[in-house]
């Protein structure tokens, strides 16, 4: 197992530049999701780690030693891939022991560490079998058992349940998690559902456009977002982010955002006239005849809860509620922020407000 450093890199194609100036520090051990929207560079991220994209600038350091130009043989990492990328005419068992067999390991330390690795993801049944007589789930436990006879340093992860259906990926997420837990390899793991990050993650890198918007734990993310775009990006269903105009009324600081008046958060040094973005999730909004009104558009029951779709002045406005109230399209509600779990940002940077 081995730290993994990454200070100030760059990588740019051309003239084009896509990642600039990253740092991100993993600890030992520690599973880390790269997580953001297509095109933000966290594969790019992800596999200039592994050896298979060239460094442009700055360094990448593996268990103290940097590796910006060694080949990825020489990393002493393993890499488990989106499409599985198995040998169809080889077993399971020779598919897992195929690195090994290449590095001329002795066949009885080959036959031990596979059936170590079958054993742990539940594949002895499996070993004679070839790919094409698997389920997607099957054949994603032999890239992972392949990667884990390795024993690398570091695991590495790209989008490896986008092929799975919803149900196979819950129950894949488990699975990965459990591996960890049980291994404690240090894990870099990249994914564009950030319920993925959120389920999975000991630390959260949140990227966009090549830089890095926030990096933290699950939660600090989610109750402390730094700024507009990871309010918006962490979470399902998304923040609400109301913009809007900081008034007084009645003796007391509001958010003035065209027919719809809220109370500002407790934030010091907040001047009248500033621009500012009022966000609030959607399981923080609670029914309140003095709260301001909306009309509901589409009520979407999920069994365990109520998602509702409103219309607040001309803006959607999305509510949680766990309790079944019966609502249907065209109710007017009046709706209330708890003011102790909103967040204010500053319009212009979008960053957050203390």
């Amino acid at each position: 197992m081995a730290d993994v450093r990454i200070e100030k890199l760059y990588k740019a194609y051309g003239s084009v530049e896509v990642i600039h100036g990253v740092d991100v520090d993993i600890p030992d051990g520690r599973f880390v999701v790269l997580v953001g929207p297509s095109g933000c560079g966290k594969s790019t991220l992800l596999r200039m780690i592994a050896g298979l994209e060239g460094v442009t600038a700055g360094t990448i350091s593996i268990g103290g030693r940097v590796v910006n130009n060694l080949p990825p043989a020489e990393r002493n990492i393993a890499m488990v891939f989106q499409n599985y990328a198995l040998y169809p005419h080889k077993t399971v068992a020779a598919n897992m022991g195929f690195a090994l067999k290449m590095q001329r390991m002795p066949r009885a330390e080959i036959d031990q560490r596979v059936d170590t690795a079958a054993e742990i993801l539940g594949l002895k049944p499996y070993l004679k079998r070839y790919p094409r007589e698997l389920s997607g789930g099957q054949r994603q436990r032999v890239a992972m058992g392949r990667a884990i006879v390795r024993e690398p340093q570091v695991f590495l992860f790209d989008e490896p349940l986008s092929n799975l259906d919803a149900k196979l990926r819950v129950q894949m997420r488990t699975e990965i998690r459990e591996l960890h837990q049980r291994l404690s390899t240090t894990t870099v793991y990249v994914t564009h559902d950030q319920i993925e990050a959120m389920t999975m993650a000991d630390q959260i890198v949140v990227m966009r456009d090549g830089h890095i918007s926030q990096q933290g734990a699950p939660l600090e993310l989610y109750d402390r977002p730094a700024n507009v775009f990871v309010a918006s990006f962490i979470g399902s269903p998304s923040m609400n982010l109301i913009e809007g105009v900081v008034s007084r009324r009645d003796g007391r600081l509001c958010i003035d955002a065209q027919e719809v008046l809220l109370d500002a958060p407790d934030v010091p040094g907040l001047d009248e006239g500033r621009k500012v973005t009022f966000g609030i999730r959607p399981e923080h909004l609670v029914l309140d005849n003095a709260g301001f009104e909306a009309k509901v558009a589409v009520v979407e029951p999920t069994g365990s809860e109520t998602h509702l779709v409103l219309r607040a002045a001309g803006r959607e406005i999305i509510a949680v509620f766990q309790e079944r109230h019966g609502f249907k399209p065209g109710d007017i509600l009046r709706l209330r922020p708890r003011l102790e779990m909103a967040h204010l940002f500053d319009t212009e940077s979008g960053l957050r407000l203390e």
